[in-house]
């Protein structure tokens, strides 16, 4: 069956529903957050929620979508920041690294397959990247602005309090996604 200009039309319309109902998913997220150096937020499961129910493209185009939305000034991130400034700050190596997240879920399912296992890696191994890209730009720019910190303090302060959180989150997004996708009909 030959697919007409109005499918391709109507299915790149319903793509473009998704990606953005996933920003706005990841922005809302963001807000659910407890302050700390770097604020324990809901975002990693709506990073990890939106790649599973939406695929790889449609959610790291999600992710690209927020990260943009908050360069240019909308409040989206974390306790409802946004700007340039946000994202070269000393967290904002953890908002960019969320791309890494997506790109790394999207290439595994792509050659692996959408199974469980692929999945869990796949995030995990992303989630995995995201931490050491966020640290050493943590030590960065923390090092500019208030002196040296080593990596393994920083590593301390920024990964190791949410290992367990973000596994708990990962657990809980796989989890919904799977169970609402045929609901949804996004697989």
């Amino acid at each position: 069956m030959t697919e007409t200009k109005k499918d391709r039309k109507r299915i790149r319309t319903i793509d473009l529903v998704y990606i953005a109902l996933g920003a706005v998913l990841i922005a809302v997220c963001s807000w659910i957050s407890i302050p700390t150096t770097v604020p324990f937020t809901m975002q990693t499961f709506a990073i990890f929620f939106v790649l599973s129910a939406l695929g790889g493209k449609r959610g790291t185009i999600s992710i690209v979508l927020y990260v943009l939305l908050g360069a240019v000034g909308v409040p989206v991130f974390a306790q409802f920041g946004s700007g340039i400034g946000v994202l070269l700050g000393s967290t904002g190596g953890y908002i960019v690294g969320f791309l890494f997240i997506g790109l790394i879920h999207w290439i595994t399912v792509h050659f692996l397959g959408k199974k469980l296992w692929v999945e869990i890696l796949s995030l995990a191994v992303g989630l995995a990247v995201c931490y050491a890209f966020g640290t050493i730009w943590f030590t960065v720019v923390y090092a500019q602005e208030n002196g040296a910190i080593g990596f393994i303090s920083a590593f301390s302060m920024c990964v190791i309090p949410f290992i367990i959180p973000d596994a708990i989150k990962l657990a809980l997004a796989l989890t919904l996604a799977r169970r609402l996708s045929p609901v949804l009909k996004l697989r």
